[in-house]
């Protein structure tokens, strides 16, 4: 699997793991598509509002197909989780994000706290200190099948990793229009 900005936060131009022109894009996407963090603090910075996280469903299910991002495979159990980044103040949707949770890793208290829907993953873990990293495996365009936003975006998909363990796959997708308009707006 390849994984991607693992030392640096740009690639070279003949690199091949992605078709994706990177430098054709708003530079403050750019640096959400290759961080290694959450990204809800840096919206809230950059576009200067509180981010909501707005849970659009969850549910466990059963894989369909293999999902070797987490190393789970066809038949396995995991929490489908959709969420939206919403400015508290604006109502624009900064990003959407579908997330598989392999949720046997969690401790019983974050997965309970994770069941209930009510708080972001990436705040989740870290109010209670678990020792995780991230892993970007792909960025992408286009809308996606279970993406929850209508227009053109950008996405990425990477893996949260504890003790060496794969145990969440997220994907977010970012609405060009929304960062084509500020990188216009900063330009003026």
């Amino acid at each position: 699997m390849t994984r991607l900005f693992t030392s640096t936060g740009y690639l070279e131009a003949d690199d091949q793991s992605t078709s994706l022109d990177l430098t054709a894009l708003p530079p403050f996407l750019r640096v959400l598509l290759t961080t290694d963090g959450t990204v809800t603090k840096s919206i809230e910075s950059f576009f200067w509002e509180p981010v909501k996280v707005v849970n659009c469903g969850q549910r466990y299910d059963e894989l369909e197909v293999d999902a070797p991002v987490i190393r789970r495979n066809k038949g396995d159990r995991v929490l489908r989780r959709s969420v939206q980044l919403v400015g508290a103040n604006s109502a624009t949707c900064y990003a959407s994000a579908v997330s598989l949770v392999y949720t046997e890793l969690l401790p019983a208290e974050l997965r309970a706290r994770l069941e209930s829907g009510s708080v972001g993953i990436g705040e989740l873990l870290r109010e209670c200190g678990l020792e995780t990293y991230r892993e970007i495996v792909a960025v992408g365009e286009g809308v996606a099948e279970e993406s929850l936003n209508t227009s053109r975006a950008i996405w990425r998909t990477y893996r949260i990793v504890m003790e060496h363990c794969p145990f969440i796959q997220i994907t977010e997708y970012f609405p060009l229009a929304v960062y084509e308009s500020s990188s216009k707006a900063l330009n003026q």
